[in-house]
């Protein structure tokens, strides 16, 4: 059964677990809701409370007369059986289980587990966990997420969607895509996939309207079959991104007492990953530039990059990783260099091009929207050493302009502390992904030459 929408955009929702306890899981849940930008109605949950931040609270789903579309469980684990048969009694069709108690700990955990499975079978409910975070949606503003918004930035609304196994990975990125200004359009942790899985959840975000691309952090699949057939569909669809963790003896050891997870060998997933066209990144850190570079990016039509810098030493270790990956760096021609016959003499005009350390606003105008607009290369990585006394503010509007008008892959790379920061933030608000070494901004590049559609 397909996963229902009322996961992402529910006109009301219930809290069961919920509690008048700041600090508690249940009181930070229902916090996001009523005290959120959330639209719908919401119905806290608790047999010991008449109401909760203002709201009337109700012993169970089942007195609540309205209809309730999403519920979210955050409970004590050998409870939550009884409290699901009362969300399909109640015909939720969408039920996020926090709690945690279940595969993860084990045999009897695995038992406990099982039992949920077995209620759930057959039935119009899909869950969602249980020991996860569940779901943020930047547009609808449903968050189930109990981690305070003091301590845990929400990103703005964008287009990359992330689903997780792990509450703690997604999450960190989470907070990693908000503090850099990168909007996300949903994010799923789905714990140990009693119910639905990343198949599941990779099959929904295929045809999401608000979705350009999907990241992924898995520990290990519950179905291989299936994630194949259905995983070739969608990378064909759109880009789509796996962090495989548990891919060592130990790693896997330690996914299985995480959310209860089979591993699994490195090379087969690899394989797998690589014959069904998901782009494999190997930790994290990849994860997070990929996923950017794709959101913001038109996809390159080839693979010869131009290089442009203020900084000669950044440009040579650009130009180095960019041989490892394997582009193509050609000379500007006789007739593009003509294009900057009013830059200083000490200029080089070669691959990389090195304005060099008096570089003004200007001087990168000319040379990034030449390279360009010429027919001689494919994507654009643009160095920025903001350092640079010469180089005024007015770069990143020059840089966001640029990328506007020429539908050619812009990455840019910019080191340094308070003031790169801001202004590269700047950047990434504009959709030209940033990247603080040269390394990782050909990286992304070259991740984009990986997708074909």
């Amino acid at each position: 059964m397909a996963i229902p929408k009322e996961f992402f955009s529910p006109e009301s929702v219930a809290i069961i677990g919920a509690s008048r306890h700041p600090g508690k899981i249940g009181h930070e849940i229902l916090w996001n809701f009523a005290r959120g930008f959330y639209k719908g109605k919401v119905f806290p949950i608790n047999p010991s409370s008449e109401r909760i931040l203002g709201l009337p609270s109700y012993k169970s789903v089942l007195n609540v007369k309205e209809k309730i579309d999403l519920a979210i469980i955050a409970v004590r684990a050998e409870i939550v059986p009884n409290i699901l048969k009362e969300c399909i009694r109640k015909k939720i069709p969408a039920v996020v289980i926090v709690s945690g108690g279940f595969s993860e700990l084990g045999p009897a955990g695995k038992l406990l587990e099982a039992e949920l499975q077995k209620i759930v079978a057959g039935t119009n409910t899909r869950v969602i966990g249980p020991n996860c975070v569940g779901v943020f949606d930047a547009k609808t503003s449903v968050d189930t997420l109990f981690l305070s918004k003091s301590r845990l930035l929400r990103p703005p609304v964008g287009n990359i969607s992330f689903i997780s196994q792990s509450g703690a990975v997604g999450t960190t990125i989470l907070d990693w895509l908000a503090e850099s200004g990168i909007g996300i359009s949903k994010f799923i942790s789905y714990g140990n996939q009693a119910d639905v899985d990343e198949t599941d959840l990779l099959e929904y975000l295929a045809n999401d309207r608000d979705t350009t691309v999907i990241a992924a952090y898995i520990e290990g699949l519950k179905d291989g079959k299936k994630f194949m057939r259905i995983a070739k569909k969608v990378a064909k669809k759109k880009p789509v991104i796996f962090l495989k963790a548990g891919k060592t003896k130990q790693g896997s050891q330690a996914a299985s007492s995480h959310t209860g997870s089979l591993a699994g060998s490195a090379e087969i997933y690899s394989g797998a990953f690589k014959q069904i066209g998901i782009l494999e990144a190997s930790n994290w850190e990849e994860l997070f530039d990929f996923a950017k570079v794709f959101s913001g990016q038109p996809m390159p039509s080839g693979n010869k990059l131009i290089i442009i810098t203020d900084g000669g030493g950044f440009g040579v270790l650009a130009a180095d990783e960019a041989e490892k990956q394997k582009f193509m760096l050609p000379m500007p021609s006789a007739k593009l260099k003509s294009k900057f016959k009013n830059f200083p003499s000490y200029a080089s005009l070669k691959n990389p091009i090195d304005l060099t350390g008096d570089a003004d606003a200007e001087r990168y105008k000319i040379a990034v929207e030449e390279c360009l607009k010429s027919i001689e290369f494919d994507a654009a990585l643009v160095i920025l050493l903001f350092q640079v006394p010469t180089l005024e503010k007015s770069i990143d509007d020059v840089i966001i302009n640029l990328s506007r008008k020429y539908k050619k892959p812009l990455v840019a790379c910019a080191a340094g502390s308070h003031y790169t920061q801001k202004l590269a933030r700047k950047l990434e608000e504009h959709g030209i992904p940033v990247y603080p070494t040269p390394e990782r901004a050909v990286k992304a590049i070259k991740a984009m030459l990986g997708f074909k559609k």
